[in-house]
């Protein structure tokens, strides 16, 4: 029987990263790397932000079928749909509903983005947990292992410097608001032991509800 308690965790996880996003990028306070490139392509070409994001999570997706021909399998294509449904919602999210809101005191900001962190840090930790899609940016690198002498770390590492660097001269290219700011660092800091934290809480209760049938992380 298909795992459909599995696809609605993880449907209700990728709704809230995308309202989680949505509220550190309202913050102003420092985005992550992939989300500082957006955000600054966005303001550079008049596109929405999640049509942005959903556009390279997209191209990543076709580069690992390029990459995979034949190899290429369902749990694959599911990136497809998981990238359209995030993309739509942090735009709908960041432009509709809350388009009109603005936070001007620097701390309620501060406590809004470390909310909102850990909102994703949560949610990406249950996707990780359920196993059933691999976000298409990791995917993409890690099938990059296969063809360049890197490690997978490595080249994660390079995409989110790349994804700074690009931000950065967009943004001083064109005069906008630096997206890199405090909240990248603390990003930076305290994401991965977030997410070790709460897979080692997710998991036990998954694997008792059935949800998952083993630890695989």
């Amino acid at each position: 029987m298909k795992n459909y308690r599995g696809y609605a965790l993880l449907s209700i996880s990728s709704a809230v990263i995308a309202l989680a996003i949505s509220l550190m990028l309202k913050a102003s306070v420092g985005v992550g790397a992939f989300d500082a490139f957006t955000q600054s392509v966005s303001l550079m070409a008049g596109i929405r932000i999640g049509t942005v994001a959903m556009t390279v999570n997209l191209l990543c997706v076709l580069g690992q079928l390029i990459l995979l021909k034949r190899d290429f399998g369902f749990n694959r294509l599911l990136q497809i749909p998981m990238s359209v449904l995030v993309g739509m919602l942090v735009n709908f999210f960041y432009y509709d509903l809350l388009g009109t809101a603005q936070i001007e005191n620097y701390v309620t900001a501060l406590i809004t983005f470390f909310i909102s962190l850990v909102t994703v840090a949560f949610s990406v930790s249950m996707i990780m947990t359920l196993n059933l899609i691999t976000p298409p940016i990791e995917s993409f690198c890690m099938e990059l292992t296969k063809s360049v002498p890197l490690k997978f770390s490595t080249i994660r590492q390079l995409v989110d410097i790349l994804c700074i660097v690009v931000s950065v001269v967009i943004t001083f290219t064109f005069g906008f608001t630096l997206p890199v700011r405090e909240g990248t660092v603390i990003g930076m800091l305290i994401f991965a032991p977030l997410l070790g934290f709460f897979i080692n809480k997710i998991q036990p209760v998954l694997l008792k509800k059935g949800i998952v049938q083993e630890a695989g992380i």
